[in-house]
C-alpha cells in the first residue's frame, strides 16, 4: 500500500504525504478522513483507537485510572502494531492480539478519558503515532494532531461545527442504530466534553497556526471532502 501512495503522489505532488484533521467531538473527523484517504488511496487512523485499545488492554489486567503508575508502565511494556482494517483504515493490535470487537464496549468508554489524560500514557501513545506516520502515507484524525502529535504535517486541517449542529448529527445516529437518547442529553454533552477539551492541561483542542479551518456547518460529508481535496491539489500547484 506504501508503494502504491508514493507512486500516486510522485504525480500528484512533491512532498505531500500527512494530512492532519482536527476538530472538536462529532464534528465528522473520522467519516471525513476515512473518504479523503480512500480518494488519495492513502492509509487512515483516527487516533481514539490506540487509546481505546490500550484502555481495553489495561482493563484486562486489572487496571482502573487510579492505578497510575501501573498504566504508565504497561503503556511502555506494551507493543503496538498498525494493521489494515479494511479499506484504508487501521487498526491497533496490542502483544499480537487485534481487539477491534472489544474496544467500544461500555467500560472503555468509561475509563477511555481518565487513562488518556495521564501525560505519561498520552507521550507514550504519541510516540508510536509518529512511528506510525514515518512508514506511510496517511491522514490522522483527533484533537491535537496538527499541534502536538504531527506539528509538521504536509497538510492540516480543522473541522469545525455549531455545538447544535453537532448534537444533531450525534443524535440522529444514536436513533438511527437504536439507542435510548434525547436531543438534550446529546447537546449537554458535547458542550461539557467541548469545555474538558479547550481547557485541558495537556494539549488542549485548538487549530495548529497554520491549519486551515473549516466550518462545516451546512456541508454533506462530500463537500468537506471536496474542499480538503482542493487545497490537496493547490499545496501541488504550488510545489
Amino acid at each position: 500500500m506504501r508503494t502504491k501512495c508514493v507512486l500516486l503522489y510522485s504525480v500528484l505532488s512533491l512532498n505531500l504525504r500527512l494530512i492532519t484533521i482536527d476538530g472538536p467531538v462529532a464534528v465528522g473527523k473520522s467519516s471525513v478522513g476515512l473518504l479523503l484517504a480512500e480518494k488519495l488511496s492513502f492509509h487512515f487512523f483516527d487516533t481514539g483507537v490506540i487509546y481505546r485499545t490500550f484502555t481495553w488492554k489495561a482493563l484486562s489486567v486489572g487496571l482502573t485510572p487510579v492505578n497510575v503508575d501501573a498504566l504508565i508502565a504497561l503503556a511502555h511494556n506494551t507493543r503496538f502494531e498498525f494493521v489494515p482494517a479494511g479499506g484504508p483504515r487501521l487498526a491497533v493490535m496490542v502483544n499480537g492480539e487485534e481487539v477491534s470487537d472489544y474496544i467500544s464496549a461500555p467500560e472503555v468508554e468509561r475509563n477511555v478519558a481518565l487513562i488518556a489524560k495521564i501525560p505519561q500514557v498520552r507521550e507514550r501513545m504519541v510516540s508510536e503515532q509518529r512511528r506510525m506516520a514515518t512508514e506511510m502515507c496517511l491522514v490522522m484524525a483527533g484533537r491535537d494532531i496538527g499541534t502536538i502529535v504531527l506539528p509538521d504535517a504536509d497538510l492540516k486541517v480543522f473541522l469545525s461545527a455549531s455545538v447544535a449542529e453537532r448534537a444533531k448529527r450525534r443524535y440522529t445516529e444514536l436513533v438511527e442504530r437504536g439507542a435510548d437518547a434525547s436531543f438534550d442529553s446529546v447537546l449537554a454533552e458535547l458542550e461539557q466534553r467541548d469545555h474538558n477539551d479547550i481547557t485541558r492541561a495537556v494539549s488542549p483542542l485548538r487549530p495548529a497556526d497554520d491549519a486551515v479551518v473549516i466550518d462545516t456547518d451546512g456541508l454533506s460529508l462530500e463537500e468537506v471532502v471536496d474542499n480538503i481535496l482542493a487545497l490537496v491539489h493547490e499545496r501541488r500547484s504550488s510545489c
